[in-house]
This record gives C-alpha cells, sequence and structure tokens, in this order.
C-alpha cells in the first residue's frame, strides 16, 4: 500500500493528513469531469506546514489517496456529520463548491463505494489505530490530532470569510477540557483569529477515537488556507493550488510548533 505513509513515533501524539492526498487510481481518473477538480479541494500543503512533527516525536499516518476517491474522514456508514448543512459525502459526487466531480453516470454505485471504503477507508483507519494503542500501552494520555485546511471562502459551505484557526472537539466530548484550553489559547496569544466548535466540529477521525475517559483525546484543527498560501477569488486550474513558499508559511509554522508542542506537555 504505497499511498498508506505511517512514521511511529515515541511521544504520545499522532498527527493525521486525511485530505493531503491527490492521488486518482487510473482506472478512475477517466470517470471524473477533469482530475484537476477532482483534486481542487485537496488540504494543500497540510503535510509540508507539520513537517516538524516527526522531529518532535510525533507519530504520523497519511493517505494519498485524494479524497474524491474516498474521504476517509466522513463516517464509514454514509451518515451526515453536520445534518441539514450542505457537505460533501464519504466518496462525493460533488466538490466543496457544487460542482458534480464525475461524468454523467460514472459516480460510484453502492458495490464501487463499499470496494473503496474495503481498499482504502478500512487500511487507513486501521493504522491510526494501531498507532494510538501501540502509544496507550507506553503512556497514559495521547493525542490524536487531526490535521486540515480550506480555502477561506466557501459560500456553499458556510458564510462570510473563515477564522484563521477552527478547532474542532466535537463540542467538547472528544478531548479533555485541558487540551482544548491550552490549544485556544495559543489561538489567542497569535492574534490571528480562531473559533472551537464553530462552522467545523470535527469530522469522524475526531468523534470515533475521541475517547477521553479511556486516554486518547482526539481534536481537529481546519486552517483557512489564506494564512500560508494565497487564495484566488476563483481557484481555476491555471491558479490553483498556489505553490507553497517556505517564507510565506513561516509564520504560521510557528504558531503551529506552539499548538503541537501544547499538545505534548497536556499528554506527557
Amino acid at each position: 500500500m504505497d499511498w498508506l505513509e505511517v512514521h511511529p513515533g515515541s511521544a504520545p501524539l499522532v498527527v493525521s493528513f486525511p485530505h493531503t492526498g491527490t492521488d486518482l487510481p487510473a482506472e478512475l481518473e477517466g470517470r471524473y469531469v477533469s482530475p484537476w477538480l477532482a483534486r481542487r479541494d485537496a488540504d494543500w500543503w497540510v503535510d509540508r506546514l507539520y513537517d516538524f512533527a516527526r522531529d518532535l516525536g510525533a507519530t504520523t499516518v497519511r493517505t494519498g489517496i485524494s479524497r474524491s476517491v474516498i474521504d476517509v474522514n466522513r463516517d464509514p456508514s454514509g451518515a451526515s456529520l453536520y445534518p441539514g448543512m450542505a457537505t460533501t459525502e464519504l466518496c462525493p459526487t460533488t466538490d466543496f463548491d457544487g460542482e458534480p466531480l464525475y461524468r454523467n453516470g460514472q459516480a460510484p454505485d453502492d458495490a464501487e463505494i463499499a470496494r473503496r471504503r474495503e481498499t482504502y477507508f478500512a487500511p487507513y483507519h486501521a493504522a491510526i489505530r494501531g498507532q494510538l494503542d501501540r502509544l496507550r500501552t507506553r503512556h497514559d494520555k495521547v493525542v490524536l490530532f487531526d490535521a486540515h485546511s480550506i480555502r477561506s471562502r466557501i459560500p456553499r459551505l458556510f458564510e462570510g470569510l473563515l477564522p484563521q484557526f477552527n478547532v474542532g472537539t466535537n463540542d467538547g466530548k472528544s478531548c479533555g477540557a485541558a487540551l482544548t484550553r491550552v490549544v485556544r489559547t495559543v489561538c489567542e496569544i497569535s492574534k490571528l483569529g480562531h473559533v472551537v466548535d464553530g462552522r467545523f466540529k470535527g469530522g469522524w477521525t475526531t468523534r470515533h477515537y475521541g475517547e477521553p475517559a479511556k486516554g486518547i483525546h482526539a481534536i481537529q484543527l481546519e486552517l483557512s488556507c489564506r494564512g500560508y498560501i494565497d487564495e484566488p477569488e476563483t481557484p481555476m486550474p491555471h491558479n490553483w493550488p498556489t505553490p507553497y513558499d517556505q517564507a510565506r508559511a513561516a509564520g504560521l509554522r510557528k504558531v503551529l510548533k506552539d499548538i503541537i508542542g501544547a499538545c505534548l506537555l497536556f499528554a506527557l
């Protein structure tokens, strides 16, 4: 499974990257309206933003498969995480802006969705569970940090401009209050704007694994892309994604290092 990247560490922290992948299996690529559209909603460069995490002893888990093939941060049953609100499915048929991803008659049926779930979803989550179980034998507490980013303006999904930092804890159910406090404090000090359990309360990963009473504290951080790359008003093949710029990202990376450091201190 060359699409699945697992780097075990010894610290009580797992950083997961469910949406940084852009790979489209060859047998599926021709079914999409365009490969670019099938990749547009990736969490661009987020794994590079957090490339310091392994040096701190964190475990990282990443899928290279595009979320347009299967979204490993959705409920595998197909149930919506945000009932009554616009969102995308386990195997999305539209992008964030509501544009169809597939050519006519090419969207996956139930059998195809089940195949993708078995091929990509199950191994990804088996890896996360395996690493959490491994670390829990060594530590009383383990933090699962689900790392994301999204365009700052997507009218179909939310109104106005998204804050820079969007912390999700499933309304306090997925992690201890002390972890939420320390992450919120770092965000406040940054002066970049933040919200806790706003539009994004944490996806399936946060909600599924977060069991504070059993020593697993799960938290999601959704970044607005404008903090580290330019965002065109209308993303098109000629202007999106914006290339990663280490200098542009430096300020945000400093805050992220403080957030990850706070997560580690909480767990130790």
